[in-house]
């Protein structure tokens, strides 16, 4: 495709091209991976109603039910978001309304330390791939990095509003979307910047493929744009009748980075070749066509979150209607319909094997066996909805973040190990 100039890559300083190594994880320290970006300067720059779905008899048993091992409650209010370190799965950190992020113990939810000063809600918190570096991010924009060896911050900088925050797979590197489609890239801690120039509608959502190079961008006008990001222009614009036609939600890779799916309010996910830019498949529930406009679009059922099963060749959508859809990828036919009483907010399949959880809004944790398609067990003990959830490698712990304050790590069992 013709890379106009609203693809090409802005910078910031005194306008020098940056000479981009090849990102080849197996030649070179995440150091060396960071310092493409080294060569620019950076300039200064109530409550949701809840319908009732159980008798207050069957609400009064789920309120005194709690299968958790441990709660952190040193939050004051709504908890958004929560990440486990890569390295160890050893340390949490947990993002919420009150202007606050904690690094602490899954074991014993002993604080390591606060993230002190931000000044809106915390709504991206996530640690490096290497666990050496946690990221804090809030809604009015302000972003700041803290080694968690010293428990200092190293780095802030203050953005447009933030939409999300992902670190690159390999390197020092942390990538943001913003609310009016910018993606910044920074080296981290040198703070050396540049930023792949949006459409001038929000990104709404993004992620580094697994080798680095590359990087899948969604936005609020329905398109996708796969980036390259040693040039640092989009390779593939999905847009039209290839788009979707709401703004997109969600984003996953599998494993290697050769497919992408994507969810939309359209109420659709959208299987993409990353190599050709090609549409592969559309999944919907209702296996009806995606609406026309963005009004209609926002009445559907939206999908909230997608993934890949590693271990078998299937994909899981989650709708905010409550449904998990578990569909065939080669035929991109779907073969269960898992329901839940309230929405799914987000789902995650286990690293080697068949069993996807979710967490939605009525509170609770489910394990369901996808080749099936029946629920394998449930956990409960939040009294308000789970807005997001992790689990670790071995799929032996989830830790969850609620509208009830609180985190809490359940200890998940299996008849099968």
């Amino acid at each position: 495709m013709d890379n106009s100039d609203e693809n090409s890559v802005q910078f910031h300083g005194d306008e020098e091209i940056i000479e981009v190594i090849d990102l080849n994880e197996t030649e070179q320290s995440p150091d060396d991976l960071a310092d493409e970006f080294e060569d620019v300067d950076v300039g200064d720059t109530g409550d949701d109603e809840q319908e009732d779905w159980d008798t207050d008899d069957e609400m009064e048993q789920e309120k005194e039910q709690d299968d958790s091992e441990l709660t952190f409650s040193k939050h004051t209010g709504s908890v958004f978001c929560v990440s486990l370190d890569p390295a160890t799965n050893s340390l949490a950190v947990t993002g919420g309304e009150d202007d606050k992020a904690y690094v602490w113990r899954v074991s014993d939810g002993e604080v390591l330390f606060e993230c002190t000063g931000h000044k809106d809600s915390v709504t991206s918190v996530l640690f490096s791939h290497d666990s050496s570096l946690v990221a804090t991010g809030d809604m009015s924009g302000l972003i700041k990095v803290w080694k968690v060896e010293t428990k200092q911050e190293v780095w802030s900088f203050e953005v447009g509003d933030l939409e999300w925050l992902e670190w690159h797979p390999c390197a020092p590197v942390l990538l943001a979307g913003m609310a009016d489609g910018n993606v910044w890239m920074w080296k981290i801690p040198g703070g050396h910047c540049k930023t792949l120039q949006g459409p001038g509608c929000q990104s709404t959502s993004g992620k580094v493929l697994p080798d680095g190079k590359r990087a899948v961008v969604g936005y609020e006008d329905g398109n996708v744009r796969l980036w390259d990001l040693k040039q640092g222009n989009a390779t593939h614009v999905i847009k039209g009748y290839d788009g979707h036609q709401g703004a997109l939600t969600c984003l996953a890779c599998n494993k290697d980075g050769s497919l992408v799916l994507t969810g939309s309010v359209d109420g659709c996910a959208k299987l993409i070749n990353t190599a050709s830019g090609k549409v592969l498949g559309v999944f919907s529930v209702d296996g009806g066509k995606a609406k026309a406009s963005q009004e209609d679009a926002e009445e559907t059922n939206s999908v909230e979150s997608v993934g890949f099963c590693n271990v078998l060749p299937l994909i899981a959508v989650a709708y905010l209607s409550g449904t998990l859809g578990i569909y065939d990828l080669s035929s991109q036919v779907l073969r269960h319909k898992c329901q839940h009483q309230a929405g799914i907010v987000h789902l995650q399949w286990e690293e080697s094997s068949s069993v996807v959880s979710t967490c939605s809004l009525d509170g609770a944790v489910r394990l369901w066996d996808a080749r099936s398609g029946t629920m394998v067990s449930e956990y409960r003990g939040h009294q308000a909805e789970i807005l997001d959830f992790t689990l670790n490698r071995e799929a032996s712990m989830a830790v969850t973040a609620s509208g009830d304050h609180q985190a809490k790590v359940f200890l998940l069992q299996r008849p099968d190990r």
